[in-house]
């Protein structure tokens, strides 16, 4: 017998960082920056330790939970509860959250250490971890739609942190509306699943699909899960980053460092990735969804890691790592490999959040220098030697080295993908094995430019905003010398290493082979036969690390590094030259495709102008003019009735008589028409 779960420790999990947010959040100078960082580190920290002691429970005992915890609105039929559904998918993301949230606390110690906003931003990360778990542990839609919705309003106001930067304002705001979009969607899907099966309970509305597998839309020849599958994966495509609307990720590099990884990495943006994971028993139904599922990642996994290849800001190469790695999960789903996706989900959250905090320590020891151009040299720096390692790690495991993390997700992705048949698999294989060169290449463009070849730093422009306590320094013409990072930033960069290397070793027999997700994720195999392919072939972690060595994915990686290594460490000349040869393939990646253009400059001006449409067609005319008219007829009769309302006595005596007299004449009437004879 399985055993069960307190909910009393269940509601532990993410009130404890809500209660650290609001200490530090409303705590004011009674509390200070000490007493900030500390209660919203212990708050996460308790979270971290009651989610693992939760992930032990499911995996050892058996352990499950899906139950009502507080009902806040019953209507007719339809409850509105918070409830919490504890099984393998959100006991491992639990602890996935919490781990990166509680390293992203520890870091922000040392890299927000001299910023005002202190503990303004460390009440912002608890809530989000709050916000976070309150969707991963939701067992109805409801609760969903709520931690969706909240983890969206908390990144507007971490990605526009410094507020008093336009380029954070419009960056906040640009994050806001593309996601308002993918919402939009969502909520639809949410409101098509409710009132077709009169409940927002996960388990009793997937137990009506059975009933709808063969329903259509009304008006429309289109099945009805297609159509719902279709909106919920838009909320996805907002909320993960996916082609067309991924244009806000890169911008929201405006934030600190530290939430990049958090929300960027770990949490945020793999929250579609998760709920298309958890609405499985729907996508399974309609092949149309995941095939637009799967083509749909394809383009983001391919074309937004080229994006990556002309970046010079170290965050924004990451940031489109992050776009094309969401891809790969994307393209998992499609197959219906979801706990493939879901593990590629677990193994990036770890070499991500260290690529970002990695990246945040060269920000710090380059004294708030991004630009890769600037840089060089820091691996022979005895200050920067952990950011080199352990960015060098997270590298290794994103570009997909045998024995490391990366590689065994993004292998098991393209095996999955290359065992579907469902329309646009053969592109989407394309798609992730092409990006598997692109990945290499970019990342070790970036990993040769900062940390290995000639120091550019006496080249870098001077930045006044960041610099001033060096000022003398460089105007004598010396160069700024990396500054040591504390063992707040050191320290959070050796603990996710460690994962970023090993987990994927460790993991991917249960988690894939082992009947980890059986109870959580569902998939017709008879159908979709990627997951079972898979199985038939794997051997064991230790050899398919050696087989990976006679892939196509690992020589086109090795190929990566060896072209990143030649251009910029051998001949650091040629990338210019190429850039100037092949200017419009240049210009094209440099302007991102002209898709902030085009929503700039297409799509914004039509939007504006059917928003106009509808204010002067519904708003002023229909809607004010119903209430104009309505006044302007109460002011006619009103001046009538004035006429009457003159304010002299004997006008009012007068009517009175009158009134008297018509009164008289009508009750007396019959008597009169009697004897009238009429």
């Amino acid at each position: 017998m399985a055993a069960t779960l307190s909910p009393a420790l269940l509601a532990a999990i993410p009130l404890a960082p809500l209660v650290g947010a609001l200490v530090a959040g409303l705590g004011g100078s009674k509390v200070g920056r000490v007493g900030a960082h500390r209660a919203t580190i212990a708050g996460v920290a308790v979270s971290f330790v009651l989610s693992a002691w939760v992930l032990v429970a499911v995996v050892v005992q058996g352990a499950r939970f899906d139950a009502t915890i507080y009902e806040w609105l019953s209507i007719g039929g339809l409850s509105m509860e918070v409830g919490f559904l504890i099984d393998s998918l959100s006991a491992m993301m639990m602890v996935v959250v919490t781990f990166v949230s509680l390293m992203v606390h520890v870091y922000t110690i040392g890299y927000m250490a001299d910023d005002p906003g202190y503990q303004r931003f460390f009440a912002y990360i608890a809530l989000f971890t709050f916000s976070m778990l309150m969707l991963v542990m939701s067992n109805n839609f409801l609760q969903l739609f709520f931690g969706w919705e909240a983890v969206g309003l908390v990144s507007y106001l971490l990605i526009g942190f410094w507020y008093q930067r336009q380029s954070a304002i419009f960056a906040n705001l640009k994050a806001f509306l593309v996601n308002r979009v993918g919402d939009f969607g969502f909520i639809l899907g949410i409101g098509l699943i409710v009132a077709y099966t009169g409940s927002l309970d996960y388990a009793e509305a997937f137990g009506e699909i059975p009933r709808l597998a063969g329903e259509t839309f009304p008006g429309t020849e289109w099945l009805l899960l297609t159509v719902i599958c279709i909106c919920l994966f838009v909320g996805a495509m907002g909320k993960s980053a996916q082609f067309p609307l991924h244009v806000w990720l890169p911008d929201s590099m405006e934030g600190p460092t530290p939430i990049s990884a958090l929300i960027h990495a770990a949490t945020m943006v793999t929250a579609g990735i998760f709920m298309v994971a958890r609405m499985s028993p729907l996508f399974e139904f309609s092949d149309a969804a995941l095939s637009l599922v799967l083509v749909i990642g394809a383009i983001t996994a391919l074309f937004m890691g080229l994006l990556g290849i002309v970046q010079n800001d170290i965050k924004r190469v990451v940031a489109y790592s992050t776009l094309s790695q969401l891809g790969y999960m994307t393209v998992a789903l499609g197959a219906s490999a979801y706990s493939v996706a879901v593990y590629h989900l677990m193994t990036h959250a770890f070499f991500k959040a260290l690529l970002f905090l990695g990246a945040g320590a060269v920000i710090v020891a380059m004294h708030h220098n991004q630009d890769i151009r600037w840089m060089g040299g820091l691996a022979r720096h005895r200050n920067t030697r952990i950011a080199w390692i352990t960015s060098l790690i997270g590298s290794l495991a994103l570009i997909g080295t045998p024995l490391f993390s990366g590689f065994y997700s993004k292998e098991s992705i393209i095996e999955a993908v290359h065992a579907s048949h469902l329309p646009g698999a053969g592109f989407a294989y394309f798609a992730v094995t092409a990006g598997v060169f692109v990945t290499a290449f970019y990342s070790f463009r970036m990993v040769f430019l900062v940390f290995h070849g000639k120091e550019r730093w006496d080249q870098a422009p001077h930045d006044p905003e960041h610099d001033d306590e060096h000022a003398d320094e460089h105007a004598h013409g010396r160069p700024l010398l990396p500054i040591a990072p504390g063992w707040t930033i050191n320290a959070p960069l050796v603990a996710l290493a460690i994962p970023s290397f090993a987990i994927g070793f460790v993991t991917i027999g249960p988690m894939l082979f082992g009947g980890y997700f059986d109870d959580s994720i569902f998939v017709d195999a008879a159908r979709h036969p990627a997951m079972a392919e898979l199985a038939e072939h794997f051997n064991g972690a230790f050899a398919m690390a050696l087989h990976g060595f006679l892939t196509l994915p690992i020589w086109l990686t090795a190929a990566g590094v060896f072209a990143a290594w030649l251009l910029y460490v051998r001949a650091p000349a040629v990338p210019a030259a190429i850039a100037a040869r092949f200017g419009f393939l240049y210009r094209l990646l440099d302007n991102k495709y002209y898709m902030d253009w085009i929503n700039e400059h297409l799509i914004a001006p039509a939007a504006r102008a059917v928003g106009r449409g509808l204010w002067r067609g519904g708003d002023v005319a229909l809607i004010d003019g119903a209430i104009d008219g309505s006044a302007r007829g109460v002011g006619g009769v009103a001046a009538v009735v004035r006429l009457v309302q003159s304010g002299y006595l004997y006008w009012y005596a007068l009517v009175m008589i009158l009134g008297l007299v018509g009164l008289m004449s009508w009750q007396l009437w019959p008597y009169l028409s009697q004897l009238m004879g009429l």
